[in-house]
Parts: C-alpha cells; sequence; structure tokens
C-alpha cells in the first residue's frame, strides 16, 4: 500500500495522541497496521511521519528507533496490531545483534536524509540570491529602458551597469540562472526577457571564450536587443499570431531600436550590430537585412540563439511553452539552419542534455526537475529534485543520477503534461494562467 499523506493540525505536536489512535508498541505492528512516529520528521528515515506498515524491514527499522511509544489509527489499518505479549522476555544476542545492525542502518538512512534536506536548503538559497538579483535587475532595466528616449545615455550608463553586476552574480551560479529562466514561466515582461537573454549570451559567450570586454558588449547589446519595441503598439506585441501586415511592422524593431541607439552616441558597434541583426538567420531567411551567417556580425548570432530559446521556454502562448531540454531538441533538430551550427554546438554543450528547469519523468515513473546539470562524463544524469506529494518541498529529496545506476530519465517532460500541483512543488516560480492549459 502507498504511504498515505500525513495531515497537519494547528497545535498538534509529534508526540501528542489524536483523536481516533490508540498506543501501540513496536512488538504490535504488522503489514497492515497504521503507525504514527512522535518524532521530527528529520529524526527517522522515512519519508512519512504516518504511513501504513507494508514491509517486515519497515518494521525493524521502527524497532531500531526504540520509541518508547507509537500511535496507530485503527480506520487507517486494514489489520489490527498484535497483542502484547504476556511476558516480556530479553532478546537474545543473535536479536541483540541484529537490533544493533538495524539501528546503525536507521542512522545511515537519517543522516542520508538529513543531507538531502540540507542540500535542498542550500539549493533554495541560491535561488533565493539570483532571483533577488534577478528581480532588482529587471526593474533597473525597466527604469531605464523607459527613460531612453528623455535621457538615452543615462540609459545606457545604467544598462552597462546593470549587465557588469548581472554577470558577476548570475554567472557565478549558472545552476540557479537558467533554472530562474525555466521558472520565469508566461510574462509580458519584456524586461525580464532582456536580462534571461543577456544572461544566456554571456553563457554562450563564456563557452566561446570571448574576452571580457566581447563579453561586456555582448550583455549591453542583449538587454537593449528590443529596445525598438518601445515604439510598437502593446497589443501587437502580445499577438502569438500576426498577419503579414502586421509581420511587417513588428519587423521594423530591429531598424528602429538600432537607429535609437545610434543615436546615443556612445554605444559600440557590435551592441548596435546585435539590436539590428538578432532576427538574422544562418540561411540567409531572417530580417531586417537578409543576411546569411557568414556576413552576419558574431554578437547578433548569440543573441540570436539566447534570444529563440528564451521565446521557446517562456512564450506569449503559454500551451506552447516548452522545457529547456526540449526547446534545445527542437533547435537543433528543427531549427538549425536558423543558427550559427558552431555557436549552436557550443550552447548545447554549455546548457547540458537536460539544463536546470527541465522537467523530467524517472524510469521509476517519478516526475521531478533537474536542479543541477550533469557532469561532462555523464551528460544524461544529472541532479533531480522528486516530486513526492507527502514530502514537503523543503524536505524534498533530490537524486544525483550520477551515482543511481538503476534509475534514468526515461523522457523529458513539457508544462502541461504535469499537474497544478506537480508544476507548484517542482517550478514554484513559475506563473501560469491555468485556465489556457488545458488544450492545445
Amino acid at each position: 500500500m502507498a504511504p498515505q499523506r500525513e495531515s497537519t493540525r494547528d497545535g498538534d505536536k509529534p508526540g501528542s495522541q489524536r483523536d481516533g489512535e490508540i498506543v501501540v508498541q513496536a512488538s504490535q505492528l504488522q503489514p497492515g497496521v497504521h503507525v504514527r512516529l512522535p518524532v521530527g520528521w528529520m529524526d527517522h528515515p522515512f519519508m512519512l511521519n504516518s504511513f501504513v506498515i507494508s514491509t517486515a524491514e519497515q518494521i525493524r527499522q521502527i524497532e531500531a528507533l526504540q520509541l518508547p511509544q507509537l500511535y496507530c489509527d485503527p480506520s487507517r489499518s486494514s489489520r489490527s496490531p498484535l497483542a502484547l505479549p504476556a511476558v516480556v522476555v530479553p532478546p537474545s544476542p543473535e536479536e541483540q545483534r541484529r537490533l544493533a545492525e538495524a539501528a546503525a542502518q536507521v542512522a545511515r538512512q537519517t543522516a542520508d536524509k538529513q543531507a538531502r534536506t540540507a542540500a535542498v536548503h542550500a539549493m533554495r538559497a541560491r535561488l533565493d540570491v539570483a532571483q533577488a538579483h534577478f528581480s532588482n535587475a529587471a526593474k533597473e532595466v525597466g527604469a531605464a529602458i523607459k527613460g531612453f528616449d528623455r535621457n538615452p545615455k543615462e540609459s545606457v550608463r545604467q544598462i552597462t551597469e546593470v549587465s557588469a553586476q548581472s554577470a558577476a552574480v548570475l554567472m557565478r551560479d549558472v545552476d540557479s540562472a537558467i533554472a530562474l529562466i525555466a521558472e520565469k514561466g508566461h510574462t509580458d515582461n519584456h524586461n525580464a526577457h532582456a536580462l534571461s537573454v543577456m544572461t544566456l549570451a554571456l553563457l554562450l559567450g563564456k563557452q566561446a571564450r570571448l574576452p571580457e570586454s566581447a563579453l561586456k558588449e555582448l550583455g549591453i547589446g542583449a538587454l537593449l536587443h528590443d529596445i525598438g519595441k518601445t515604439t510598437l503598439d502593446i497589443s501587437l506585441l502580445r499577438k502569438p499570431e500576426r498577419s503579414k501586415f502586421e509581420e511587417l511592422i513588428y519587423q521594423t524593431h530591429c531598424r528602429l531600436g538600432h537607429d535609437a541607439a545610434d543615436q546615443t552616441g556612445c554605444l559600440s558597434r557590435p551592441v548596435l550590430e546585435a539590436i539590428m541583426h538578432h532576427h538574422e538567420r544562418a540561411d540567409g531567411r531572417g530580417y531586417p537585412s537578409g543576411l546569411t551567417a557568414k556576413h552576419t556580425p558574431l554578437a547578433a548570432r548569440i543573441v540570436a540563439i539566447a534570444n529563440r530559446f528564451d521565446n521557446l521556454t517562456n512564450p506569449t502562448d503559454p500551451r506552447r511553452a516548452l522545457s529547456p531540454s526540449e526547446a534545445l531538441a527542437s533547435m537543433w533538430s528543427h531549427e538549425r539552419a536558423a543558427f550559427d551550427v558552431t555557436l549552436l554546438q557550443l550552447f548545447v554543450r554549455a546548457m547540458g542534455v537536460y539544463p536546470p528547469g527541465s522537467l523530467v519523468q524517472l524510469s521509476d515513473a517519478h516526475t521531478g526537475v533537474v536542479v543541477a546539470s550533469a557532469s561532462t562524463e555523464n551528460p544524461l544524469r544529472p541532479q533531480v529534485l522528486i516530486f513526492e506529494a507527502g514530502v514537503p518541498r523543503r524536505h524534498a529529496i533530490i537524486v544525483d543520477l550520477g551515482h543511481q545506476a538503476d534509475v534514468k530519465i526515461d523522457r523529458s517532460l513539457r508544462v502541461q503534461d504535469c499537474n497544478v500541483e506537480q508544476i507548484d512543488y517542482l517550478l514554484p516560480r513559475r506563473k501560469l494562467n491555468w485556465m489556457h492549459m488545458s488544450s492545445e
């Protein structure tokens, strides 16, 4: 029988008896008996404090805890507890040895559990740091872009400062940065999009071993790549599908942005080229100039890849959102002609086959989210946080597939493949309009 979720009640303490419960001893347990452990969740090796016994091994583990008493809810049991023996017989030497071995095993399992919890707390702390910077930086980008027409040089100064600070913070913890991009979800916030594109572009730029001066210009160009959209009607920008006439108007944002940026007189040529040409395609079918990869400036080629990835994972229409791993697969398998192949290869290598934030299904049927990239030696075996309804997310299980030979990733999942509870658990920062998630 699968473990049942433990209910929580205000005022309850682990050691207090609840209505309907009876006090039992470990010697009374048998498969089918419901048991609740009167200790904190961190003080035992089990997934839940309250569950129905299913194996003799669970009974041995509970005995090894040496708890003075346990609680049983008969209404949740399929069998009754055993009767207490009339005479208590001291354990034999063999039984003492067995109990000692079980106690040692329980201690190891509890320590492993505590270590997993510490890892989750550390992950959350890193994400919180990255999230705080991401949110503040997005506001600063928004203020700079809003004031671009009024005081362009001041806006450029702000953008330059944000780019430098973000490169230092987000690139120091790449896994968290990528996870935040994956969790950003559907949003009309173009400032967050600009920051995501900057982060991804810098990641690719570092993988391509660009010098610091080029990375600085790349970051600024990525943040300003959509500056031309400020002159377009917001309803046009929000449309997932545009008519041919609307598309022609939309495409003017590249040249409009370039001209506005050029008029500042303080932006470098690579920055201006990134703004103008980030929608060019390697096969020459892009805009505004129809340049091939050979003639498209490097910064623009890098921003094009970063921009497309973020648009695939965070589209205007959330029903079309791809997971990070799906986005990479789509870009490589179906859109390769649009990009500089060498840069795209470097991008895939930098992100990993299953980037942080990728929803996955494991071979043991569990659903999870990748929280740390795989090693180069085992690219298909990253670290995965597991969805388990009965386990609080603050104590969630993180499995390092690099050390789990019997479990692997079966397939990548889309957001639409998961229910609301799973998404809230695995991607808690992602805000989705679930009213629109029911159909394609």
